[in-house]
């Protein structure tokens, strides 16, 4: 195995502080092939969370949290090296300046992870991105010529399939014309601990659990009740419509 490669068996947010300097009362543990979703108000502190796995948070940043890998603190040296491989992010706005074409592009990435074939690995990428895609874009097309949806669906894949970061943070998936269904489908079965900040109720109530968040702090953690997964049906029944009408507006066709 590559040393490049990078395995976890639990990440831990040890508890820190509110904004007005108020105890959070719980430590947040993490484990691969689990969703969790963040929810709360803008400012409430979702990014800050984010922000402090990226870092792999010390007691120095505001919140005052310490981030735990494997039940044990990163010494410095390592929690230098560490940073940027350990985690895969993916943020609200997403714009290629890289002028290449979308093949040449996951092919060199497939190149870079010593994939057996890198072509055949840049086919199944491109074609899981188009299955998430609202409008699916061909393999040769430059990746400056991608809509945000199509551009967010070719990370989404490539950081499922591709990267070797087993911990993947995204900023509000529901923003970016994706299938949010089929791309939560393929996060899962990636196997990475898999954070998400959402206003949106079906990707809120699709996660394993929700992080609750209010003056920058943990104030509660919430599994998914019996009730919210009848919700949660019903939820996904109406989007499907939702995703049904629209497709049918975008062709010019009448809606009867």
């Amino acid at each position: 195995m590559s040393s490049d490669i990078l395995t976890l068996q639990s990440v831990t947010v040890t508890s820190g502080h509110d904004k007005s300097g108020r105890a959070e009362t719980m430590d947040v543990v993490f484990s691969p092939g689990e969703i969790t979703a963040l929810l709360g108000p803008t400012g409430s502190g979702k990014s800050r969370f984010l922000y402090d796995i990226e870092s792999l948070a010390d007691r120095d940043t505001p919140s005052n949290r310490c981030v735990l890998l494997d039940d044990a603190k990163p010494d410095p040296e390592r929690r230098f090296e560490l940073q940027g491989r350990l985690v895969a992010q993916l943020s609200q706005n997403m714009n290629f300046v890289l002028d290449m074409g979308v093949r040449d592009f996951i092919r060199t990435h497939a190149e870079s992870r010593d994939a057996d074939d890198p072509e055949a690995t840049a086919d199944t990428v491109i074609q899981a991105a188009n299955d998430l895609a609202g409008e699916p874009f061909h393999p040769d097309v430059q990746l400056t010529q991608l809509s945000g949806g199509q551009s967010r669906s070719l990370m989404i894949a490539d950081a499922a399939l591709l990267s070797w970061s087993p911990i993947l943070l995204i900023d509000e998936i529901e923003n970016a014309g994706v299938d949010k269904s089929r791309a939560l489908d393929l996060l899962v079965k990636s196997d990475k601990i898999v954070v998400i900040a959402t206003h949106d109720p079906v990707l809120a109530l699709s996660a394993n659990r929700r992080l609750v968040f209010e003056n920058g702090a943990v104030r509660d953690v919430l599994m998914r009740s019996e009730a919210e997964e009848q919700l949660l049906a019903k939820l996904e029944q109406m989007e499907e419509e939702y995703a049904s009408i629209r497709s049918r507006l975008r062709k010019g066709e009448p809606l009867e």
